[in-house]
């Protein structure tokens, strides 16, 4: 309590203003600590007063007026900030859009919006992404696009992307590309659980592996007649067994359901603007073999959906939303948005991800890139990863452009780390660092830095380790 003195007061006067303090701060601390009640007072009053004189309405921007009186009666309020803004993830993308992850070379950034100044902590890991960078092979490619991300929450870790003609766009958000043979994924979940499959069951076709002609959806058997189970046809991407699991086994209600529960035909919600992922389902039978087997150029999607898709092996069914920006603050390190884990759509049943893992660790080890990984089986670091992958190859109208795509995953066989890898090239004239290539730069070099975590420090000796991993 403070009482101002006044030169030539007399003892009387002095009295009368300690009193007069000694009321004001009674009558301070009482509204202090009576103010929960008093607020509760008057929106009590407000509502007898709604229900008497008119529409209920009312009554919520009267509660409102009520709360800002008692604030400004309130004697503490001058020492209170002022109440932070709160962002939803919709709305970030209004004010952060790709070419803030461009040329990003640390995990976070400032931006100005709304005359405020604000830091976006990104989950971008800065040594993956510049690695990434530096190795894109622009002499060859039209586009590049390449995604890493963390399977258990949906951080994406790279955002790597090239685009020869529009270097503002990120072709890792860009849904337009054909997405080939990836959709095998969504026809081999629908398969194992409408169509009464297994991963051993038997499954014929005729001609070669990666036509689809009419001929090749028909029932029929001769000399000339392949066998061949689901994993085998899965794992080298036969287009006639999927072609004929689409027109005979699912049909257009089954493909319609999957691939919305895989993401197609739907907004995925993301902190910066991600095109939906299309696919148009007609009621030609042709045409959902084309679908199924990814023989076409109207089912596209985005890198981004590319990881979407390979990380529901790990989230037992669970496709996830991808995030990018971690945390959103003000110049007061005031948190005004914080990114949250959250689900999109069951695309499968739970027990269903074995056998797509299983599937998808069959095209690495006998598959469509058996070949690219076999030469790094005794690498110290691919040696000690599971690696499960699908890809898919299409070329456009004018064929002068192969898009190539790899979507997969890599995961430390005796620990906990994992990455999940979407990679799309469109290759030119010529062939250049394919997208398989670009996964397992990434592997390893995510590897390398995950391994020398947990590696103890008297391991730091180079003649510890022989070049295949194992002890003297």
């Amino acid at each position: 309590m403070d009482v101002p003195k006044l030169k030539n007061s007399s003892w009387r006067d002095y009295q009368t203003r300690l009193q007069r303090a000694q009321k004001n701060d009674d009558r301070k601390r009482f509204l202090r600590r009576n103010v929960k009640y008093v607020l509760a007072f008057i929106v009590g009053c407000l509502a007898i007063y709604g229900f008497i004189s008119g529409p209920f309405g009312s009554l919520f921007d009267d509660t409102k007026k009520a709360q800002a009186l008692v604030r400004v009666e309130d004697p503490n309020e001058s020492q209170k900030t002022t109440e932070a803004v709160s962002y939803h993830k919709d709305e970030v993308q209004h004010f952060i859009d790709s070419r803030h992850f461009s040329d990003l070379r640390d995990s976070s950034f400032e931006i100005q919006n709304n005359g405020r100044r604000l830091r976006v902590q990104t989950s971008i890991d800065p040594s993956l992404q510049n690695y990434l960078t530096q190795k894109l092979d622009r002499k060859n490619s039209s586009h590049i696009g390449i995604v890493a991300m963390d399977p258990d929450d949906g951080r994406i870790l790279s955002l790597v992307g090239y685009d020869k003609a529009d270097p503002a766009n990120n072709p890792c958000l860009d849904s337009s590309f054909p997405a080939a043979s990836i959709f095998k994924i969504v026809t081999a979940a629908a398969a194992l659980e409408k169509g009464n499959l297994r991963l051993d069951s038997s499954l014929q076709y005729n001609g070669r592996k990666y036509t689809l002609y009419k001929s090749q959806l028909k029932e029929k058997r001769n000399k000339y007649t392949n066998t061949i189970t689901l994993k085998e046809a899965f794992a080298k991407s036969v287009n006639p067994v999927f072609g004929k699991l689409g027109a005979l086994y699912l049909g257009k209600t089954q493909l319609e359901s999957y691939a919305k529960a895989f993401g197609f035909n739907r907004e995925i919600n993301f902190e910066v603007f991600l095109a939906p992922s299309q696919t148009m389902i007609t009621d030609e039978p042709y045409q959902w073999a084309e679908i199924a087997c990814g023989f076409n150029r109207q089912t596209k999607m985005s890198p981004v959906h590319g990881a979407l898709i390979s990380a529901t092996i790990f989230n037992r069914g669970k496709l996830i939303e991808p995030t990018i920006v971690e945390r959103i603050s003000d110049e007061n390190g005031i948190d005004l948005y914080q990114s949250q884990p959250a689900v999109v759509a069951q695309a499968f049943a739970p027990d269903t991800s074995d056998d797509l893992r299983e599937l998808m660790k069959t095209t690495i080890k006998s598959g469509t890139v058996r070949g690219t990984f076999r030469k790094y089986r005794r690498d110290k670091i691919i040696s000690r990863l599971e690696i499960g992958g699908k890809t898919g190859t299409i070329n456009n109208k004018t064929n002068d452009v192969k898009y190539e795509w790899f979507v997969g995953y890599a995961r430390d066989r005796d620990g906990d780390a994992k990455i999940i890898l979407s990679v799309l090239v469109a290759h030119q004239k010529y062939i250049g660092i394919r997208a398989p290539q670009y996964a397992i730069m990434a592997f390893k070099k995510y590897f390398k830095t995950q391994f020398a975590k947990t590696t103890p420090p008297s391991s730091a000796n180079p003649g510890w380790r022989s070049e295949y991993g194992q002890t003297h």
